[in-house]
């Protein structure tokens, strides 16, 4: 996988933020960044030899690599010696919704300078975050990774991480860099943003045509997948007593990736990344449990 690696700090507030003075909440930092977590849930479902190509901050580059380990990850970090590591706040309401204010920090800033074809030697699979789409240097790297996976025959993912990103870029420019792609995993706000449709079923049903195999979250609603232009299954959602959201959809993609390298088939996967996503949102923060 190639993505972002962060610090989270998670903020969970019960009441609605008070405007200009203080609101209670409980404050805490964690390990996070949309590739790192779909890392640490892929390694957590099993999948072997995870392996995670990021750049971090200097000041917390052991930290980072510390965490990745725990969680059966193998950290393949660029330690960036002038900006500090990404920094996400995230908000998360009584309902377990989640507001991010993002510093992408050194996430970003990782280029082709730092990729090389031979990350590939041993890979089934490689998996892209959106983040990286989002900043030139790395969008960059992300299309020589692209070229050079499928060089190799080595099948390609990408999770498009955030819609309001995604509409700041624009749409077509997303979906261009992510040409190469076999898999989309977008949630349901990315496929409407990327396609200009309202209608999620249909979302999904426009982008399989530009990428093969389309899986879009529902979040408490499961899944649907889309193939060739079709909706070709539904997922029913897997109950779950939510905490934080943050992270469930990364829990869904680690857990459908390992699914579909282990031989399942697209609709079984997406059930799996819907179990994947039940358990993370019962936790505090965007990875699974450790030990």
């Amino acid at each position: 996988m190639i993505g972002d690696v962060a610090t989270d700090v998670v903020a969970r507030h019960r009441a609605r933020l008070a405007h200009g003075t203080d609101t209670a909440a409980e404050v805490r930092t964690l390990p996070g960044g949309a590739g790192a977590n779909a890392a640490c849930w892929a390694a957590y479902a099993g999948c072997a030899d995870v392996r995670l190509l990021g750049r971090v901050g200097g000041e917390s580059t052991e930290w980072h690599t510390a965490r990745l380990r725990e969680a059966g990850v193998r950290p393949l970090l660029v330690s960036d010696p002038d900006v500090q590591t990404a920094t996400i706040v995230a908000l998360v309401d009584a309902h377990a919704e989640r507001t991010f204010l993002t510093d992408s920090g050194a996430a970003l800033r990782i280029s082709p300078a730092d990729w090389s074809p031979d990350l590939l030697d041993g890979v089934a699979r490689l998996h892209l975050s959106g983040y990286l789409f989002f900043a030139d240097p790395s969008r960059e790297l992300a299309a020589a990774a692209i070229v050079d996976a499928r060089s190799r025959g080595v099948p390609v993912s990408v999770d498009p991480a955030s819609a309001g990103f995604i509409a700041a870029l624009g749409a077509e420019q997303f979906l261009q860099a992510a040409s190469g792609a076999d898999v989309l995993l977008p949630n349901a706000d990315e496929a409407r943003v990327l396609t200009g449709v309202a209608d999620t079923a249909d979302a999904a049903a426009v982008l399989s045509r530009r990428i093969p195999l389309t899986v879009v979250t529902l979040g408490a609603e499961g899944a649907l997948l889309a193939e060739s232009g079709k909706v070709t299954g539904r997922v029913p959602p897997v109950p779950a007593q939510a905490v934080d959201s943050t992270g469930a959809g990364d829990a869904f993609s680690g857990a459908f990736l390992a699914a579909l390298l282990a031989g399942a088939d697209p609709a079984v996967a997406a059930h799996e990344g819907c179990r994947a996503g039940a358990v993370a949102v019962t936790l505090d923060g965007g990875r699974p449990p450790v030990g």
